[in-house]
């Protein structure tokens, strides 16, 4: 019992770190890791639409907590700091990658 009680703490503890990936949309997620122009024009659109924006890191979707910090990077790669909590992501920081 009590290495169970310790992971969920640990499960729920935030993570800081840098995590590089392309900024897309919660409706079409790993759809768009290539960052193209027609991908880009796909997430603006899903966005303005309604669907939140995530990242796509590994293949993984992180869900992104405050939605603000991605908006000039939508359909992007980028490497992001910040901070993951469960499967969300605090952004402290986002630099473009070429």
């Amino acid at each position: 019992m009590k290495k169970f009680a310790f992971f969920a703490v640990f499960a729920a503890c935030a993570f800081a770190g840098e995590w590089k990936g392309v900024v897309s949309d919660s409706k079409c997620g790993a759809a768009h890791v290539d960052a193209s122009e027609k991908s880009m024009k796909c997430v603006n659109g899903c966005v303005k639409g309604g669907q939140k924006a995530v990242l796509v890191s590994e293949g993984k979707v992180i869900q992104i907590a405050n939605q603000d910090a991605v908006s000039k990077h939508l359909g992007h790669k980028v490497t992001v700091t910040g901070n993951l909590e469960g499967d969300t992501l605090t952004v402290e920081n986002v630099k473009m990658d070429e």
